[in-house]
């Protein structure tokens, strides 16, 4: 019931508030290391074969730094519910997948489906896939997801009301309940052109305080603390040759 409570408001906000095609999937892949040649090819001739067309179109991303990396993200979408019914699943499709990149991967894991919340994002629909993907994982205590909404709001506004609207940056919801023990409810990303960027400092603190008050800053943090009972960073590289949606 706890867990109902938690997750809840996050699911209805998601299915009230987002266009159609908000729905992205996630797949972690760890590649066999003896293979990574052969796997890079399988993953080329699959995503550019099968998943060239919209809604379908795939971006492969290399975790570059926590405990998955060396691990790559394949990535489908944006797309609705109902796409997946028409989704590529034919006999050449699966037989591909099975035999050419399962074959040269130790492991598949994390298949998530993640719902863009379009309200508190700013990044732009349609624009070309960013070079990195700065993922910011949140794992919600039990009776605070109430708090959330509030809680990101002032994140969006903060980084909206900077120079230029601010980096380009989203939320997403995870759409299946993963428990606490799993966790991973909810994902915030910067999405950047370079690793140059994060040299930058986006003067969160300072915005922020300009816009809720001087004082605000400590209660911010202590709201942080009490709604999440974990986060943790992950930096993702495009791959744009094993990728479908390549702009190159």
């Amino acid at each position: 019931m706890l867990l109902i409570a938690l997750l809840l408001p996050l699911i209805m906000m998601a299915q009230d508030e987002a266009p159609q095609r908000s729905l992205w999937q996630t797949i972690y892949l760890t590649p066999n290391p003896a293979n990574l040649k052969a796997l890079g090819a399988a993953l080329t001739h699959h995503d550019q074969t099968y998943h060239k067309d919209a809604p379908y179109t795939a971006s492969v991303y290399s975790v570059a730094n926590g405990p998955n990396t060396g691990k790559m993200v394949w990535m489908m979408g944006p797309l609705k519910y109902a796409d997946l019914d028409n989704r590529p699943n034919e006999a050449a499709h699966d037989a591909d997948w099975r035999d050419n990149v399962v074959s040269n991967i130790t492991k598949a894991e994390q298949a998530e489906f993640w719902k863009t919340d379009f309200k508190l994002s700013n990044f732009k629909e349609g624009s070309a896939p960013a070079k990195l993907i700065y993922v910011r994982y949140h794992e919600i205590n039990d009776g605070q997801g109430h708090r959330l909404n509030d809680f990101l709001t002032k994140v969006s506004e903060t980084i909206k009301s900077m120079p230029d609207g601010g980096k380009e940056w989203g939320v997403f919801y995870n759409e299946f309940w993963q428990g606490n023990k799993i966790g991973r409810h909810v994902a915030t990303c910067s999405f950047l052109k370079s690793w140059a960027e994060l040299d930058e400092d986006m003067n969160f603190k300072k915005a922020f305080e300009t816009k809720y008050g001087e004082n605000s800053w400590t209660g911010f943090v202590q709201d942080s603390e009490e709604i999440f009972s974990n986060q943790w960073d992950e930096i993702w590289e495009y791959n744009a040759k094993l990728s479908s949606d390549r702009t190159n």
